[in-house]
């Protein structure tokens, strides 16, 4: 087996933030070294009575994503807390997971032997669910009722029928939708339960449904998780 202690590790970080300030979001990271990044357009989920009667309970959101070196992403991480200070109410959410292996980032290494580095007391999860055009609001009810506060919802879809596009080596059809739910590590495994037993996600063609331990967060409590 190759020896990988020297291998750089490497972060995905994740920035979600209000429609218009992903690429404030990108130009503030490059500031720390990050090289660049992926912008996706999502809609986070508001449980409030007055907006869902007016309509606009659904807040359009862009996700920013961005791998970088494991000192250079905890560096962005604290400069894009400091620029957008995601402690205050809806001004945002940034978090990390270590990625084990990629290709086709500039000068960054494929290593097929790193097993992870083994974080210690990891608070937090990131749920992801990939369902059908139209299931989603019942994943989030779901998860709501398990003890989540809400979720982000990203439109996976190709531009034409044949199209298909690709998150984390999995295949993702047009016309689908993929649920993120950022969760107390503690409530994680109440919140897949529901969502699986609600959505039949162990039957074929339900859904799919994916856990990844988040390394770092700031501002997870500010309303848009």
């Amino acid at each position: 087996m190759e020896n990988n202690i020297n291998m750089p590790k490497y972060e995905l970080i994740f920035v979600i933030v209000d429609c218009g300030l992903g690429s404030k979001v990108l130009k503030t990271a490059k500031k720390s070294g990050v090289p660049g990044g992926t912008i996706l357009l999502a809609k986070g989920t508001v449980r409030n009575h007055l907006l869902e009667i007016l309509g606009v309970n659904n807040i359009k959101r862009e996700i920013v994503l961005m791998i970088a070196e494991e000192k250079t992403a905890m560096k962005a991480l604290e400069g894009l807390n400091e620029r957008f200070d995601f402690k205050k109410p809806d001004s945002g959410i940034a978090f990390s997971t270590t990625v084990m292996s990629f290709l086709g980032a500039g000068n960054c290494e494929y290593n097929k032997t790193y097993e992870g580095r083994g974080v210690k007391n990891i608070m937090y999860n990131a749920v992801f669910t990939i369902v059908d055009r139209g299931k989603a609001e019942a994943v989030v009810d779901a998860a709501i009722s398990a003890g989540s506060k809400g979720a982000t919802i990203i439109n996976a879809r190709g531009s034409g029928i044949d199209e298909k596009s690709v998150l984390f080596s999995i295949v993702v059809e047009p016309e689908k939708e993929i649920v993120m739910i950022l969760t107390e590590k503690d409530l994680t495994d109440t919140i897949v339960s529901s969502v699986r037993e609600t959505m039949k996600i162990d039957e074929p063609g339900k859904g799919i449904m994916f856990v990844l331990n988040i390394n770092k967060i700031y501002g997870l409590y500010s309303g848009k998780e």
